[in-house]
């Protein structure tokens, strides 16, 4: 009898159920965490949906990927921008109003019409029975209108690691003097200035994203009605936050329980290479250095003047043999190799985590991407952080702090500076032991990320109403959460005490000098008789 009660149980906590997953991320690295969140799931027995912006790279047997048309032309279109020329000539990559519209339009696109059908995402979703759905937190409003019209309990998977937003609208305490923006280069440690500056951007951030939420949730109501709740009223509302960090390689947070941290969630040990890259790092005299600037920048967008710069540098170390991943995409410009040296081979893609962790890796010259930051230190490789956009700055300052990486802006980067850090890093020790410090504290913990992650979405289904792990604060307003009513009543109370002592010292004092001036006249009538 107990063993049939044993069965039951066991199909009951693996029974399979549909999950939906969204990312509305601009950038194909926001598909990563999800995919490999996917993975696991699948393997449990279960079944996901992914409704992303980018076309699937892959066939994965329970794994079924919806790409709207619409939705992938205008992050396509969106996209084409030059990073690293932007960032070299000290320019912004795109204007702050045109990063506003994002959320609004590229909703707007989701939501579209199929030309032909007529039919449209939500319609198609609503012929499916979801259990639970898991959001990007990155740009999570419009996916929450489509939840809401689902009817799902929800998660985030927080795919920045130091963003905070999503975390604030949950309850979350976000300390402003240790907590840098994801925007700015600081660190936990910061001076008067910076924190002063700081905060500035956390407020200004915080009003640019309630002007950007007002439109989407303009969208969502064209789409769905007018009855359909504001972002902020859904946002509030999640169950548990999949946060992409963790205190051995982020920052320390004071997180609600609901918040479960999973850094590094898709690193895996290294795979063996293919035989001609084999051979190309096996040969290499004193190792390899790995140079990628991640998915979000193009190789065709490279100034020319930065590829000279590269070439360069490279050219310099014929000792080491150079991975340096270049993706053309097709385009002419820019495409001049022919002065690359013997000890560099170009690719237009290349097995990062492999690379990373091969025994001749010496050194990873990196865009300051958080997933190839957390691989990086997983492998145990030093870095040079070239930082380009978004998060990239504060994770590069992280790293620099924490001592396994050299940053760089691009806005003053020349051959030399780069050559001296790289080689900085293959000659100084320091970083390689530090980087070794930080992967064997990210590999002690309990469980793997992967595992935590799919433990707690199976809670989520599980339990469903998961309250209890909830802050209270996601509904106060800031007047009750910064006690600002508590303030008042004390000033009102400590005031009318003042007044009162003042009035009851005035009166003493007025009664005492009557008292006086009365007996300085008898005293003078007295002595005139």
């Amino acid at each position: 009898m107990n063993l049939i009660w044993m069965i039951l149980i066991s199909l009951q906590l693996s029974s399979a159920e549909h999950i939906l997953m969204v990312t509305m991320g601009g950038t194909k690295s926001h598909k990563i965490p999800f995919w490999e969140l996917a993975k696991g799931l699948i393997k449990k027995g279960h079944h996901v949906t992914f409704l992303n912006g980018f076309k699937a790279d892959f066939h994965m047997e329970g794994l079924k990927e919806i790409t709207p048309m619409h939705l992938v032309e205008y992050i396509q279109n969106y996209t084409d921008w030059d990073l690293v020329g932007a960032r070299y000539a000290q320019k912004a990559p795109l204007s702050i109003w045109k990063a506003l519209r994002y959320p609004a339009e590229s909703c707007n696109s989701l939501l579209e019409a199929d030309a032909q059908s007529g039919v449209t995402v939500t319609d198609d979703l609503l012929t499916q029975r979801f259990h639970l759905a898991i959001v990007d937190g990155a740009f999570p409003e419009c996916a929450l209108g489509i939840v809401h019209r689902l009817g799902l309990p929800f998660m985030f998977i927080n795919t920045v690691g130091f963003y905070t937003g999503s975390l604030a609208m949950a309850g979350n305490p976000i300390t402003y003097a240790v907590t840098p923006h994801v925007f700015t280069a600081f660190t936990e440690t910061m001076n008067l200035l910076q924190r002063v500056e700081n905060s500035l951007i956390h407020r200004l951030a915080d009003i640019l994203h309630m002007y950007y939420t007002n439109q989407v949730h303009g969208v969502l109501m064209k789409h769905f009605g007018a009855s359909i709740p504001h972002p902020y009223a859904l946002m509030q509302n999640v169950s548990i936050i999949l946060q992409n960090g963790h205190a051995s390689i982020t920052n320390a947070r004071p997180f609600y329980p609901n918040v479960i941290e999973i850094a590094c969630i898709h690193c895996r040990p290294a795979g063996c290479l293919p035989l001609d890259l084999e051979e190309f790092m096996e040969s290499a005299p004193a190792g390899v250095i790995f140079f990628s600037m991640g998915s979000s920048v193009r190789a065709a967008n490279v100034p020319e003047e930065f590829r000279r710069l590269l070439v360069e540098v490279f050219s310099r170390l014929p000792q080491y043999h150079v991975l340096w991943k270049w993706d053309a995409g097709g385009s002419t410009t820019h495409q001049n190799m022919s002065a690359v040296t013997k000890n560099v081979r170009l690719s237009g893609w290349l097995p990062q985590q492999d690379i990373l962790g091969h025994r001749k890796m010496k050194a990873f010259v990196t865009h300051g991407g958080l997933l190839s930051m957390f691989e990086a230190i997983y492998h145990a490789v030093p870095m040079v952080m070239l930082p380009v956009f978004c998060d990239h700055d504060v994770n590069a300052a992280k790293a620099e702090s924490d001592g396994y990486a050299i940053r760089l802006p691009l806005e003053t980067i020349t051959a030399d500076k780069l050559y001296q850090a790289i080689i900085a890093i293959l000659n100084n020790g320091q970083y390689k032991r530090k980087v070794q410090e930080k992967s064997q504290l990210l590999l002690d913990q309990i469980t793997t990320p992967l595992d935590t992650a799919i433990f707690w979405s199976e809670f989520l289904m599980r339990h469903n109403d998961v309250s209890h792990l909830q802050s209270p604060v996601r509904h106060m307003s800031c007047f009750i959460y910064y006690s600002l009513d508590l303030i008042g009543i004390s000033m009102f109370v400590f005031g009318g005490i003042l007044i009162i002592l003042s009035k009851i010292l005035m009166y003493v004092w007025q009664h005492g000098n009557r008292r006086h001036l009365r007996h300085r006249r008898q005293n003078k009538y007295l002595k005139q008789y």
